[in-house]
């Protein structure tokens, strides 16, 4: 009796699991036979739901799957390091180097090696390999695996950082534009101390600001540009600090140069003259308060991408860029600025799958829908039909925003993933930009002189380009994060306190002490490498 009922437990816990596992794999596809497939991707805070995409819907029908979406707009650092460590990922992960070589490195086998399915269902990423075959390099692993995938879209040009000026404010005061850093100074107290505006309040203009800086490294519209002025070359807006001159890997935090333009900023600070919430507010803030008050400008000397986009339509017209500074009017060495082509263009690790992943042909099926050359144009502009006409010639044309109170570079923003979406836009494709991105050549003519001169061989650091070994990203990565767990607290501390020639000798040794040299050794090494390949 005893032997029968366990017979019977043991056949009714049988059914059970059976019809669980059953649920299970019911439950990853739709009554219309769709792959469920889970997403996760870190978007701009402007962008509006992936649900209202036009074009994603469409991708998603084709390559008969139904993504539900994770969208994260805000502390992706705090939420992957969780994420990863629990090793519960999503299919997909959608961001630009959201998931890095280096995490690739500490969690192993958490991520799936996309070269097999490439071959065999990736026929767009395969013509994107072919055709630009640095696209290739940046994706694939120094042991041949492709855990992330790239973007290339072509239309971007050599910086994404320029530096605007209110012309108005400076005619009002009978000013010039800066040359020099000096003279900056001096623009900069005129700002403050007059009514440059001239609505008849001289205390609500806020001479300088510059983007959120953040814990991990800098990145665009933010003062690191400066370091131009001393002759350095940056990329990126400056990463964490690594940078290449005449063939040499450096790292600008311990640089004497690097103290220079950080006593230069904690001067311009303590005067007044850097808006006091720089070090406090978010994107959105350093945004709409450029944007002004109706036709009254708030921001005399900042940074962004084009000028409507920094200072919407209405008071565009104010601003104008300007060529990058000398830091003293005797100085007369080299003078440079963020060159920023290849991270424009091209992008390193876009998207990844989860080793995890139930059915990976499906996914690998909606990715290599991404990497059509069509879909990566929507992807970056928009879907066609609000964003984008269709000229039924094998022709496009990106349109103005549906919203005439709205520039075109919010507008791009809003409607889809824009620059952080993986995609491939072909040079064959024919599509006339928008007005912004014919304002960009005419507002990057003042940086033209600079870049000519630019030797890109020897002084522009190739970083997402080099691969390294498991053992080495993993001792970099370590190495890294205490070095600007160190740097850019000091950073913040230099520039708003002060006492950067006291600390810095102190500060320096302590960079060294962490493994600066380590880190540079071994980049240097890689470097050498990729150079002798090329």
């Amino acid at each position: 009796m005893k032997r029968r009922a366990v017979i019977i437990l043991i056949l009714c816990l049988g059914i059970i699991l059976l019809v669980a596992c059953n649920k299970e794999e019911k439950s990853s596809v739709t009554d219309d036979g769709k792959v469920v497939l889970t997403a996760l991707i870190t978007k701009h805070p402007l962008t509006k739901s992936v649900k209202d995409m036009e074009w994603l819907q469409e991708v998603e029908e084709r390559a008969g799957v139904k993504i539900k979406w994770e969208e994260v707009s805000a502390d992706w650092d705090q939420k992957k390091g969780a994420m990863l460590a629990g090793g519960d990922i999503p299919d997909l992960i959608i961001g630009p180097n959201a998931i890095t070589d280096a995490d690739f490195a500490k969690f192993t086998g958490l991520f799936e090696d996309m070269s097999g399915l490439i071959e065999e269902q990736g026929p767009n990423i395969q013509e994107m390999f072919e055709q630009k075959p640095l696209t290739k390099e940046l994706s694939t692993q120094a042991g041949g695996e492709i855990y992330g995938l790239p973007k290339y879209q072509r239309f971007w040009p050599e910086t994404a950082t320029m530096q605007f000026i209110n012309k108005e404010w400076l005619d009002n005061l009978n000013l010039e534009v800066p040359t020099n850093w000096d003279e900056l100074f001096d623009v900069l107290m005129a700002f403050k101390e007059q009514d440059a505006n001239g609505n008849g309040d001289p205390n609500d203009e806020i001479p300088m600001d510059f983007a959120p800086v953040g814990t991990g490294g800098f990145g665009y519209f933010q003062p690191t540009v400066l370091l131009g002025s001393t002759g350095m070359t940056i990329t990126g807006g400056g990463g964490q600090g690594y940078f290449l001159e005449e063939g040499e890997i450096k790292n600008f935090f311990v640089d004497e140069r690097y103290k220079e333009v950080v006593s230069f900023l904690n001067k311009l600070y303590k005067n007044g003259l850097i808006n006091e919430e720089v070090f406090t507010q978010d994107y959105t803030k350093y945004q709409s308060v450029a944007r002004g008050e109706g036709e009254v400008a708030k921001v005399g000397y900042t940074f962004g991408w084009e000028a409507t986009d920094r200072f919407g339509l209405e008071i565009a017209e104010q601003y104008e860029s300007f060529a990058p500074m000398k830091k003293s009017a005797d100085y007369s060495g080299e003078i440079s600025w963020t060159y920023d082509y290849n991270e424009l263009n091209y992008g390193v690790n876009f998207i990844q799958m989860s080793s995890q992943t139930k059915d990976k042909e499906a996914a690998m099926k909606f990715i290599n829908e991404l990497y059509d050359p069509e879909v990566s144009m929507q992807i970056l502009f928009g879907s066609i039909g609000p964003n984008i006409q269709d000229n039924n010639d094998g022709t496009y044309k990106v349109l103005p925003p549906e919203d005439e109170s709205m520039d075109p570079g919010t507008w791009k923003w809003t409607s889809t993933w824009a620059d952080n979406g993986p995609m491939y836009i072909a040079d064959s494709i024919e599509l006339e930009l928008g007005e912004d991105m014919k304002a960009v050549g005419d507002q990057q003519e003042p940086f033209t002189k600079t870049f000519e001169s630019l030797n890109i061989e020897d002084n522009v650091f190739p970083g997402m380009f080099l691969k390294y070994s498991t053992e080495d990203n993993n001792q970099m990565a370590l190495i890294n994060t205490d070095l600007m767990n160190l740097s850019m607290s000091k950073f913040g501390e230099w520039i708003t306190k002060g006492g950067i020639e006291e600390q810095w000798d102190k500060y320096v040794e302590e960079m060294e002490k962490i493994g600066l040299k380590s880190n540079m050794e071994i980049i240097q090494k890689y470097y050498d490498e990729y150079k002798s390949n090329q």
